[in-house]
Parts: structure tokens; sequence; C-alpha cells
């Protein structure tokens, strides 16, 4: 765990480094700032000395009264070009933070990438980095500032009489107390509390994505009672913390502040005792007074410390999240087919449980084959490997005899369309979500791709036909809709090697021809490979692979399996079967 060595401090400043200039500007601005804040108090001690010496001058008392005035608006003008220049650096950094982690998911395994929540995801990419600004925009320039001012005002009450400057942190041994206590527990409370949080934020995002799961079955008290629980563990626990603690988070709230414990007593000591001044008993009581806000800020940020260290880190760590090899030197392939050569794979390294196990297969450039087989035997991962999702354990996987892994990902991805089973649609318009397949395509070129994955005549009947939002029509959308027109996004990037994992599980048998069609007319002359329950997609395929328990069982055509190969003819058997069910039941509806 190198990354949670690392200073989130170190961490900050290395995000930081990308607008150090606009950054030490704003800290030269709120030093500005605070400097111009003291003058205002010297301003009242010249006042209150003009005063005591005897008839004052009004000129000079009004002279006084404008240079505070004037340091006043200084102190403001520089305190916002402090935070102007502050908040505009911390949301470029942040800018450049959320674009780098989504370049660092593109980068990284699928395996990686999936095997963490969307909540988690979602959580570091807007609230944990959202966090980041606090250090950035106020805790760099305003702490420092914040800080500087009363180590100034301790500087110049010494100047002043050093038992005044001490006067004024008498308070400050309780309050360090106070916080050791608070402190004590506070790793391992706080730990706890992300715990519960991340738990919470789990069950919640579970609730509402399962809604209509849970409708659907009649589980929402079950389910509601979960959602119930899970908040309510959350408030308790996060109540039970603040109880402990708010004893003595109130006793530093209440100390801080009060300077005048020490300055009042022993100032009043000090004049009766004739070494101080009137003038500078005031400006020490005044003093005294002014580093309040400053101290009560500072403690503010050191409190969210905890809450920056965590965000820190899990931006850090996802930002150095291991990435595929990509050796970025295109290479010049000679042909289009793919040869798994003793392959072996595990999702699992540390269990050991291979999902492949040494399987040796060739699909030939521009031949259709077809993947088959029981539920869990890697065909799937077959599809996710070729399309480098993951790399191999062990073995190698070729396209045009060169091994993928010394091929770009650009260049792969550019070779290989992949269209699974779980279609996704950006809220975007339909025509829009289908240029995805190639962004420089005309809207003519659109159009004869949604016609040849059978898409036109139900984009035609939406409200604003191809200019529909995806996210606006997806109610209507049917899962064979969506999944056409997935394929008619993979139609348009016209690559010469196609993967459908599933690509038609949703489709009925109403359009299963159709589709059947638009596949035969998208793979001419393509190196294509379809994994399929629906044997009848697929009868017609060049070769039949049939992989079970991750390994190759038998390969021939559809015939040729149908008369040789026991598993196959019993799965082809139970898929006439349900067909045949599927359609007397549909007749029995009418």
């Amino acid at each position: 765990m190198e990354m949670k060595q690392k200073s989130w401090i170190s961490i900050v400043f290395s995000f930081a480094s990308q607008c150090r200039y606009k950054i030490v500007l704003s800290v030269l601005c709120a030093i500005i700032s605070v400097v111009a804040g003291l003058i205002p108090y010297w301003s009242v001690y010249q006042i209150i000395t003009l005063f005591i010496g005897g008839s004052p001058v009004m000129a000079e008392v009004w002279g006084w009264c404008w240079i505070g005035l004037g340091a006043y608006a200084i102190r403001f003008l520089f305190y916002g070009i402090s935070t102007s220049l502050s908040h505009i650096s911390a949301y470029t950094i942040l800018e450049n933070i959320r674009l780098a982690l989504a370049q660092r998911l593109m980068k990284a395994p699928l395996g990686t990438v999936i095997g963490e929540s969307v909540g988690k995801l979602k959580s570091v990419l807007v609230d944990r980095v959202e966090t980041i600004e606090l250090p950035l925009a106020h805790m760099i320039p305003e702490c420092i500032s914040n800080l500087l001012l009363p180590v100034a005002v301790f500087v110049y009450l010494v100047c002043i009489d050093w038992r005044m400057a001490l006067a004024m942190l008498v308070t400050l041994p309780f309050v360090l107390i106070a916080f050791a206590m608070m402190m004590k527990n506070f790793n391992k409370l706080y730990a706890d509390y992300m715990d519960s949080n991340n738990y919470v934020n789990g069950v919640i995002v579970e609730y509402v994505e399962g809604i209509e799961v849970i409708k659907a079955f009649n589980q929402s008290s079950s389910s509601y009672e979960k959602f119930t629980k899970a908040v309510k563990s959350f408030k308790d626990y996060t109540l039970k913390w603040y109880q402990s603690s708010w004893k003595v988070m109130n006793f530093v709230s209440a100390v801080l502040p009060s300077t005048f414990l020490g300055t009042l007593p022993i100032g009043m000591y000090l004049y009766w005792d004739g070494s101080l001044t009137p003038q500078d008993l005031a400006m020490c009581l005044i003093l005294s007074l002014g580093i309040v806000g400053p101290l009560m800020n500072f403690t503010t940020y050191v409190n969210e410390t905890k809450a920056i260290e965590y965000a820190v880190h899990d931006v850090d760590e996802l930002l150095h999240v291991e990435e595929l090899p990509d050796t970025g030197k295109p290479v010049d392939m000679h042909s289009k087919d793919i040869q798994l050569q003793n392959v072996s794979f595990s999702y699992d390294k540390e269990s050991g449980k291979q999902v492949l196990s040494h399987i040796n297969l060739t699909i030939p450039e521009g031949k259709f084959t077809a993947l088959v087989g029981p539920s869990g035997g890697g065909k799937s991962t077959i599809a996710r490997l070729i399309a480098r999702f993951w790399d191999v354990g062990d073995g190698k996987i070729t396209i045009g005899g060169i091994d993928i892994r010394n091929m770009p990902l650009t260049q792969l991805a550019d070779i290989v369309s992949f269209v699974t089973q779980d279609n996704f649609l950006f809220n975007c318009s339909i025509k829009e979500n289908i240029r995805l397949g190639n962004p420089d395509a005309t809207d003519e070129e659109v159009y004869a791709a949604a016609k040849a994955a059978c898409c036109d005549e139900f984009i035609q009947k939406l409200d604003n036909g191809y200019d529909t939002l995806a996210g606006d029509a997806g109610n209507r959308l049917s899962g064979g809709e969506k999944q056409r027109i997935s394929i008619a996004r993979m139609i348009l990037k016209n690559a010469p090697i196609v993967i459908l994992d599933e690509a038609t599980a949703f489709t009925d048998q109403e359009n299963e021809e159709k589709i059947q069609q638009s596949i035969a007319a998208l793979t001419k002359g393509k190196t294509l490979l379809v994994i399929a329950h629906r044997l009848s997609t697929i009868k017609n395929a060049n070769q039949i692979i049939i992989l079970q328990n991750g390994q190759v069982e038998n390969t021939g055509t559809h015939q040729q399996l149908l008369d040789g190969d026991a598993l196959y003819r019993d799965m082809w058997e139970a898929h006439i079967g349900a067909q045949n069910w599927s359609a007397g039941s549909g007749k029995g509806g009418n």
C-alpha cells in the first residue's frame, strides 16, 4: 500500500504544481491582505495616542481614519484577488484531475474498473475530487495568511511588552490538551465513519437501482427495511461520535477566542504598575481580539484535514491504478485472422482458479466463427481477451500473427468492434449515439447504418426521430431496440473484426431474421466472432466452437456438430423446443 504511505500534503502540492505561479501569487496577495488588516489597528492606536496626549488636531485624526479605511479596502481587494486566483487554480486543477482519472480508467484493465462499485468510482470522481478544492482554494493561501496574522501580532506584542505577548497565549495550552484528547482515537473513529458512510451509500445505490425489481416482486417492505436500517445505523453512529466529542469541541470553541482571559488582567496589572501606557494597553487588547477570527478559521481547516486526507489518497490511488502496457507504435498487419495459443486466464490471481485453461483455437479472417456452450464456460472471457479488456495470464493472442500486447491500444480498438448484451446509450440524440461509431460520418451514412441494423423504422416513430435524446426515449425503447442501435454504431465503425457477445440476446423471433440479414451484410468480408445462446442465429457459421469449463470441447459446422457432438445436439434440441413453446404461446395468446 505504497500510496497510503505518501503524505497527503505532498500529494496536494503535487496537484498544485500545475498552477504553481497563480497559487504563489494568491499566497502573496493573502499575505498583503493580512498585513493591510493590521494597519487599521495601528491607526486606532495612533488616534488613541492623539487623544491621550491632549487636544488632538482633527485633521490628524481624520488622516489616520482615512489610512485605516484605505488599508481596510486594500485588505478586501487583495483578499478578493487571492481568493479569485486560488479558485481559478483549484478548479483548473480539479478539471485536470478528473480528465486524468477518466484517461487512467480508459487505460486500466476493464477488470480493475468493473471490479469497483459504481458508487465508489462516482464518489472519487465527483465527491473526493471536489473535497480537494478546500486545500487548493482555501487552505494553502488562507491558512498561511491566517497563521501569519497571529504570528505577526505576537511579534508586535513582544515589541510592546513580552509579558502581554505571553498573556495572549494563556489559553493555548488548555486548547492543545483538549485537542490531544479529542484526537486520541480520531483515526480509528474516522475510519469507522468512512466504512459506515460507504455502506449506507452502497445500500442507497442498490435500493435506487433495484427499485424496479423490488416493486415487481413485491419486496418493497423488506428492501425498504434494509434501507432504513442502514440509514438509521449511520445516523446513530454519527450522533454517537458527535456526542462523545461535542463537549471537547465546545470547550475549544469557547476557550480559544478568550484571549482576554490573559491579556486583560495582566494588562491591567502592568498598567497600574506603570509598565504599560494606556494606549499600549488598548492596542494589546485590540490586537488580542483581532487574532480570534483567523485562529478560528485555522482550527476549522484543521478539523477538515482528515476528510481531505482520505479524499486525496483515494484520488491519488485511482490516478496510479495499474495500466495495460501500451507500445504506442503502430504495427503493419497483413491479415486479420485471430489465434489463441495455449491461453489461460484467471480473474482472481490469488485464488488461482482458471476461467480458461490452455485454449488453442483459430478464428479465420473473413469467416464467421461462433462460440457456444454452457454458461460459465469462458465464451465472453475469450471475446474480452481478444479486445484486450484484460491481458492473458499465460499464452498469447495474435491478430495477423502479431501479439496484441505488441499492438497500440488505439490500433487494436480501431480494428475490433465489440458489442455486448450490456448495451449503453449516452444521453445525446439517437443520431449522435450511432455516430459514435465514426464521428466523421455524414447523416446519410448514419441513416444507412440504422437501416442495416433494422433501427430506422422504430426510430422514425419517436417524437423527434433521430434527434430524440436517448435519455428521453429510454423508457420507450426495448432492450432489443437499444441493442440494435449499438449494432448500428458498430456497422458505422466498419472495423475488419467484429465481436458480438450475446448481441442478439434481446431480439424477439419477429426481428431475428432481420438481425441475421443485417449481420450478414455487416460481416461480409470481415472476421466475425459471435457468442450466442440462441443457436439459430449461428447455424450458418463457418465454424462453431464448443466451450465447456474453460476448454475447447469440439469444433465444426452446425451439421457436423449435430451429427457428432451430443452436447451440441442437446443444446440445439433445447433451443428448438424453446422456440416451439414460444411460438405456441404466441398463438394461444391470440
